[in-house]
C-alpha cells in the first residue's frame, strides 16, 4: 500500500469513527428524551413514556433506513454488503446512523406534547409516517438530494440560501410544530381544564426530569459539533457556541422562571434548540443572547400555551422545540451578520423565510395525519383507561410493580 493510499484510508477511518461517536451522542439523547418525558407526566404514565421513546426509535430505525434516508439523499443500502463497504469504508452506512438520530427525534419530541392520554399504535403509526415522508422530504429540500428546489426559490428572494447548520429548523421546529396540531386535536387530559379554569397537574418527579435534561445537554455536543460529517470540518466554533447558549438559556430561565427547575432545566434546552442553526456562524456572545432569548420565550410561551390558549402540551414541545426553533432559524440571520460578529453569508429574509417555510409545512403534514387517524382508529384513550392510566391500560404494569403487590 502506497502512502496516498494509506493517508485516504486513514482519513476515512478517522471520518467514519467521527460521525460514528456523534452517532452515538445523539442515540443517548433519546434517554434524556424518556428521562425528561417520565418527569414531567404522573406515575401512572412513567412506563408509557419509555415504552413509546424506545418503540419510536426502532420502528425509525427501520424505515428511514429503508424509505427515509433514500428518499432525503438519494441513497439506497438495497446492495450487498461489500458494495456498502466500497464507498469509503462504510462512511454511508454511519452517516445514515447519525441522520437517523436526528429523524427520531421527531416523534420523541410529539411523545412529550400528547403524553397520558394518546391511544399507542396510532401514535406510532403517526410518527413512522413523519419519519419515513414528512420529515426526510423537507430534510432532502434543506439539506439534500432536492436542495436546489427551495434553496433557489429562497436565496432568488432573500439574497442566500436558508442556512441550518444542525437542525434548528429542520428537526426541532419542524418537531414541535407537528405536536401541535396533535395535541389540540387530542384534547386536553381529564381534569387539566373545568369550569373554564385551569387546574395544573404537578408532575411526577424532578430530578428525572433534571437529569433527562442533562442527558440531552452532553448529547446535544455530539447533535451540533459532529454535524460537521468529517474531522477536516470539525469546529471549536460550534462547541462553544452550543456552550454559551445553553447556559443563556439556564442563566435567563432563572430570572424569567423565578427560579422554577421545570423552566431552569428546559431553558438549556431552548438555549441548545435555538443554537443549531447558527452555531458554525455566531460569535459566542451572540450564541449566549441567543440562548437566553429562546429560555424567555420557552418561560413565557408555555405560560401563554398553558393558561391563556388552554392547550395541554404536556412537556410544552411547541413552545420548546416548535417557536424556540423558529427563533433559532431567524436568530441566524440576525446574528450571522459580519457587522454582529458572525461570520456572513447568511440573510434575515431569507432565514425568515426558511424559517416560516417550515412551519407551514409541519403544520399542515400534522393536521392531515392526525384528522384521519382521528375519524378513523381514534387517537385518545377512553375516559377509562385515561384514567387508570397508560401503563396499565396499554402495558399492564406500573413503574413500581412492588408497591402492587
Amino acid at each position: 500500500m502506497d502512502a496516498l493510499s494509506m493517508a485516504t484510508g486513514l482519513r476515512n477511518s478517522g471520518d467514519v469513527l467521527f460521525l460514528m461517536l456523534g452517532a452515538v451522542m445523539v442515540f443517548a439523547m433519546h434517554a434524556g428524551f424518556a428521562f425528561l418525558e417520565v418527569g414531567t407526566v404522573r406515575k401512572k404514565s412513567q412506563v408509557n413514556a419509555f415504552v413509546k421513546i424506545i418503540s419510536d426509535w426502532s420502528i425509525s430505525t427501520i424505515l428511514y433506513f429503508l424509505v427515509g434516508f433514500p428518499l432525503a439523499y438519494g441513497i439506497s443500502f438495497l446492495h450487498p454488503a461489500g458494495e456498502l463497504m466500497a464507498n469509503a469504508q462504510g462512511y454511508d452506512l454511519v452517516h445514515f446512523f447519525f441522520l437517523l438520530c436526528f429523524a427520531a427525534c421527531i416523534p420523541a419530541i410529539i411523545s412529550g406534547g400528547i403524553a397520558e392520554r394518546a391511544k399507542f399504535w396510532p401514535q406510532l403509526f403517526a410518527g413512522a409516517v413523519f419519519v419515513a415522508l414528512a420529515y426526510p422530504f423537507f430534510e432532502s429540500l434543506i439539506w439534500g438530494q432536492n436542495k436546489s428546489l427551495l434553496q433557489d426559490f429562497i436565496k432568488n428572494i432573500g439574497g442566500a440560501e436558508f442556512h441550518d447548520y444542525a437542525g434548528s429548523v429542520v428537526v426541532h421546529s419542524i418537531g414541535g410544530w407537528l405536536a401541535l396540531p396533535a395535541v389540540i386535536i387530542l384534547g386536553a387530559r381529564t381534569g387539566r381544564y373545568s369550569k373554564g379554569g385551569s387546574h395544573p397537574i404537578p408532575i411526577s418527579n424532578i430530578p428525572f426530569l433534571a437529569l433527562g435534561s442533562w442527558i440531552l445537554a452532553v448529547g446535544w455536543f455530539g447533535f451540533n459539533v459532529m454535524s460537521a460529517g468529517n474531522l477536516q470540518g470539525i469546529s471549536g466554533l460550534v462547541a462553544v457556541n452550543s456552550l454559551m447558549a445553553m447556559v443563556g438559556g439556564v442563566l435567563f430561565a432563572l430570572v424569567a422562571g423565578k427560579n422554577d427547575p421545570g423552566f431552569i432545566h428546559n431553558g438549556a434546552l431552548a438555549g441548545l434548540i435555538a443554537v443549531c442553526a447558527g452555531s458554525d456562524i455566531m460569535h459566542p456572545l451572540a450564541a449566549f443572547l441567543t440562548g437566553g432569548i429562546a429560555a424567555v420565550i420557552f418561560v413565557y410561551g408555555f405560560k401563554i400555551e398553558q393558561e391563556k390558549l388552554k392547550i395541554d402540551d404536556v412537556l410544552g414541545v411547541w413552545p420548546l422545540h416548535g417557536v424556540c426553533g423558529t427563533w433559532g432559524g431567524i436568530a441566524a440571520g440576525i446574528f450571522g451578520y459580519k457587522e454582529l460578529g458572525g461570520m456572513g453569508g447568511v440573510t434575515f429574509v431569507s432565514q425568515l423565510l426558511g424559517s416560516c417555510i417550515a412551519v407551514v409545512f409541519a403544520l399542515a403534514c400534522s393536521y392531515v395525519v392526525y384528522t384521519l387517524l382521528a375519524k378513523t382508529v381514534g387517537i385518545r384513550l377512553d375516559k377509562e383507561a385515561e384514567f387508570i392510566g397508560p401503563d396499565l391500560a396499554i402495558h399492564h404494569i406500573d413503574a413500581y410493580p412492588e408497591d402492587q403487590v
